[in-house]
């Protein structure tokens, strides 16, 4: 007999919320004295002053969602358009065409198959270590998943290629800005240093992520049916016509579509890397990506507009996610706890053993990435308590800065509290329980690869 009992993430994550308001009636509050510094606004180290605790009751609770709606605006408009553009591009039948031919290429050349996911999780990898790609991974994970499943594989593969590839990048930071540059400046250090670790740091996470995916898509493509996403694949490839066995024909406008589409991704690397663009930059410009499809789609105005209207309509179960997932953040701020719990761990790690107190400063980010997951607003948090700390107990500021690095990159992609995170499974449309159930072997391997890589900075005093 079939339980009742489905996973809603929804109702998951607004559980996280209430309890995270119990929290509020349980544990001490306090808070750090801060300080504006070059846009920033950093904690004092030493500031910490025990405070009264604002416990959040149900009223509390109720407004935690809409403010975290507040908050996320540019993130919930950023997913609106593009799953508008990419609605008006499907429907053009652009999609399914350049697929299937893309797929016809592969098998009649299979020995080129075997390089496709090591190139592109190095590629993302590579734009996640140097200028750190994070929320600009969504536009990606819709191409790589109709991409990986014409190629025999399955939507988790397309989906963990641009993702896990810009994660395993984080990790392994080398010239990242918003992660080593940012935390570094924080932590008093010269810019870019300790690189040649790092760039070990960053072959091992690459390697591994790309070895991780590629046991992985091997298994699924001998026996798709081990797939834990087979039943919901089957609808999206019936969908996409990925199914049928006739190649749709490549018309002209088929190829306008997808040439303008590949030089609006060429314009957004550039734009990201050249001019800093961000979400609301990058929105704009798949914004102008559905008008120019629609119109050389040639599809009607009203076509355009109710394809575009259809994805972002889709996105909005995505939306009320996100909302709820940044309650948490909301919830533990106002409640006052967030500092507290920061003080706490400071205050245990400086009793532990150098390796074991660089191990537990990872640990730490790792825990409170469940609540802040901007990677500079992270760094402002707790470099300023974490570094001097680092003097104290024996270690160099630049190993508290790795384990602060590895706790964004490595532990960030499993929370169901990430914006982003969960923006992208929402685009994949995969359920959370099944992504944390299929990342449990790589989220346990690369949780100790952690550990592992925290002693020799710790033993070699590493500057």
């Amino acid at each position: 007999m079939r339980s009742k009992f489905t996973f809603n993430t929804l109702v998951m994550i607004y559980a996280v919320v209430v309890a995270v308001a119990i929290g509020t009636w349980l544990l001490p509050g306090g808070e750090y004295q801060r300080v504006e510094k070059d846009g920033r606004t950093l904690v004092i180290a030493g500031s910490f002053q025990p405070g009264v605790t604002v416990p959040q009751g149900p009223g509390k609770v109720l407004l935690a969602p809409i403010k975290g709606f507040i908050k996320s605006a540019d993130i919930l408009v950023f997913l609106f358009v593009i799953g508008g553009a990419f609605m008006v591009i499907e429907k053009t039948g652009a999609l399914t065409s350049g697929l299937k031919r893309l797929a016809g290429f592969f098998a009649k050349r299979p020995h080129l198959r075997i390089f496709f996911i090591p190139i592109t999780v190095t590629i993302f990898s590579i734009a996640g270590s140097v200028f750190g790609m994070c929320e600009e991974t969504m536009p990606f994970v819709l191409i790589f998943i109709p991409l990986a499943m014409a190629l025999g594989y399955d939507s988790l593969v397309g989906t963990a290629i641009p993702f896990l590839g810009a994660a395993a990048g984080f990790a392994g930071s080398t010239l990242n800005p918003f992660i080593v540059g940012i935390a570094q400046r924080i932590a008093e250090i010269p810019p870019r240093s300790g690189l040649e670790y790092r760039l070990l740091v960053w072959v091992i996470s690459t390697s591994c992520m790309a070895g991780f995916i590629m046991i992985y898509a091997a298994r699924i493509r001998k026996d798709p049916t081990k797939s834990p996403v087979y039943e919901l694949d089957k609808l999206r490839k019936h969908d996409l016509h990925l199914d049928a066995d006739k190649a749709d024909p490549f018309l002209w406008k088929h190829k306008l579509v997808l040439l303008v589409f590949g030089l609006s991704i060429v314009a957004l690397v550039f734009g990201v890397m050249k001019y800093e663009w961000f979400i609301t930059e990058i929105a704009a410009l798949f914004f102008a990506l559905a008008i120019a499809a629609g119109l050389l789609g040639r599809l009607s105005m009203d076509e355009l507009t109710d394809a575009f209207k259809e994805g972002a309509r889709g996105m909005m179960g995505v939306a009320l996610i996100i909302a709820c997932a940044k309650a948490t953040l909301v919830v533990a701020t106002d409640g006052k706890i967030l500092d507290s719990m920061l003080y706490g761990m400071a205050t245990v790690i400086s009793r532990l053993h150098p390796i074991v107190a660089a191990q537990s400063m990872f640990v730490a980010q790792g825990v409170l990435n469940f609540f802040v997951h901007s990677g500079s607003g992270q760094a402002a948090l707790t470099m300023p308590v974490m570094a001097p700390l680092a003097d104290v107990i024996g270690l160099t500021r630049q190993t508290a800065v790795l384990a602060f690095q590895f706790g964004e990159g490595w532990i960030n992609p499993v929370l169901p509290t990430s914006g982003v995170t969960m923006g992208v499974l929402g685009l994949a449309g995969i359920p959370w329980n099944i992504w944390a159930r299929w990342m449990l072997p790589a989220q346990i391997f690369f949780f100790i690869l952690a550990l592992v890589l925290l002693i020799p900075p710790v033993l070699l005093h590493w500057q």
